[in-house]
């Protein structure tokens, strides 16, 4: 092979190491075994109390395997959850980017944050009590299991151990990338017009790293987990969740509606 052999095999090693580091990071990806499509769903957010506080949409398109998903939520008292994320489900669920707006009263600390995950820059727009707008512009270092905007959609897709990780990237409001861990937690039973049926019941996790994390457990500001319920089988549908809209927010209820048709005028 000649004088250039040593370089030809130190560029070989590099290239083989290189791909077994890729193989490696998108193997602790979710795979994709129920492939997302077209989608207009109707959703409530109710409070601790049961209380209805807004109602949602949840509007998705997908084009080839490139899926663009909205969810939205109109409150009762003029706030807004506003979040568009766009990925790709091609072997793996890969984030593009999600955008995501929270503002008004539900939401004492309002943000309107970007993330483009193929350049790592994350954008926070934020405001004081006073309203004074503060953006932040950062570069991270995104690892390929970045998942905000994914999270039902990964619960869906779950090996059959029910266990997982992924990161996230949370406002607090400076950027702070956190890891989720979801698990399996047990059964519960409901009905579908007088039929039993059983939902599984996962449950998520943030966990923050670092010194930040063991102040958030020593200060009791950890947040709270996520449950979220899926009917099984060969098409998995989300029923339900409870946990924080936001970074330090309370639970929340998401629960599937219908639409309420007007009765029929009286018949004279």
């Amino acid at each position: 092979m000649g004088a250039n052999a040593p370089n030809l095999k130190h560029w070989l090693a590099l290239f083989l190491l290189g791909t077994a580091l890729e193989a490696s990071v998108l193997a602790d990806a979710v795979a994709v075994r129920h492939p997302e499509g077209i989608v207009h769903g109707f959703l409530i957010l109710k409070g601790a109390d049961g209380s209805i506080l807004a109602d949602g949409d949840l509007i998705q398109n997908a084009h080839g395997d490139t899926v663009t998903s909205r969810l939205v939520f109109h409150f009762r008292d003029g706030s807004l959850h506003d979040e568009t994320v766009v990925y790709r489900q091609r072997g793996t669920f890969q984030m593009i980017s999600d955008h995501q707006v929270q503002k008004g009263p539900s939401f004492p600390h309002p943000i309107d944050i970007t993330v483009d995950a193929a350049s790592g820059r994350v954008s926070v727009k934020s405001w004081d009590k006073d309203g004074k707008e503060k953006t932040t512009d950062e570069q991270m270092k995104l690892p390929a299991d970045i998942a905000n905007g994914l999270i039902l959609t990964l619960i869906k897709n779950l090996p059959a151990s029910g266990a997982a990780t992924a990161s996230m990237v949370a406002a607090t409001p400076k950027p702070l990338l956190v890891k989720l861990d979801f698990a399996r937690e047990g059964e519960d039973s409901l009905s579908v017009g007088g039929t039993k049926r059983t939902a599984t019941r996962y449950v998520v996790k943030i966990e923050i790293g670092g010194v930040k994390g063991v102040l958030a457990d020593l200060l009791g500001k950890k947040p709270p987990d996520t449950h979220v319920w899926i009917l099984g089988g060969e098409a998995p549908a989300f029923l339900k969740s409870t946990g924080p809209l936001s970074m330090g927010g309370p639970p929340w209820t998401i629960e599937l509606t219908s639409p309420n048709w007007p009765k029929a005028a009286a018949t004279k």
